[in-house]
C-alpha cells in the first residue's frame, strides 16, 4: 500500500486556492516548531458566506494537501460550516493521512479557526472562547510520533 493516497498526492502536486488575499477579512496562522510547519490562511467573507480563501504553506507535502484541500472544504461556506470542520474530515476527505501525518490535518482546521477568530475580532462578533483554547502542538507531536 502506498505511504499517500491519490488524493494527497494531487493536493500536493497542484494545491488549490494557494496565495494571498490582500484586502482579507480574516487571517489565520499556526505553526508547529517541532516540524516546522507553517500554515497561514486568508479569508474574504460576505454576509458570513466564505466567497475566497487562500492560503500559504511552509511544510512538508501532507501540510500543503491538507491546507487545500481543507480550502476547498470551506469555500463557499457559511463561517458557522467553517466552524465545524475538524481535522478528521480533512484528512478523510483525502482518503487518509499517515498516523505520524495527523497534525498537518490538525493544523489546517486551527488555522481556519484562528482566521475566522480574526474576522470575529476585526468584526465586534462574539464567539464561544472555548473554541480557541491553546492547543498543546507539543504534547500533539509527541502523540503522534509515539514519543
Amino acid at each position: 500500500m502506498a505511504l499517500y493516497s491519490e488524493k494527497v498526492m494531487d493536493h500536493f502536486m497542484h494545491p488549490r486556492n494557494v496565495g494571498t488575499i490582500d484586502d482579507a477579512d480574516g487571517v489565520g496562522e499556526v505553526g508547529n516548531a517541532k516540524c516546522g510547519d507553517i500554515m497561514k490562511i486568508y479569508l474574504k467573507i460576505e454576509n458570513d458566506i466564505i466567497e475566497d480563501v487562500k492560503f500559504e504553506t511552509f511544510g512538508c507535502g501532507s501540510a500543503i494537501a491538507s491546507s487545500s484541500m481543507a480550502t476547498e472544504m470551506i469555500k463557499g461556506k457559511s463561517i458557522h460550516e467553517a466552524l465545524e470542520l475538524t481535522n478528521k474530515a480533512v484528512a478523510e476527505a483525502l482518503d487518509g493521512l499517515p498516523a505520524h501525518k495527523m497534525h498537518c490535518s490538525v493544523l489546517a482546521e486551527e488555522a481556519i479557526k484562528n482566521a475566522l477568530k480574526d474576522y470575529f475580532d476585526k468584526n465586534n462578533i462574539p464567539y464561544d472562547h472555548k473554541m480557541y483554547e491553546e492547543m498543546d502542538h507539543e504534547q500533539l507531536h509527541n502523540q503522534v510520533h509515539g514519543e
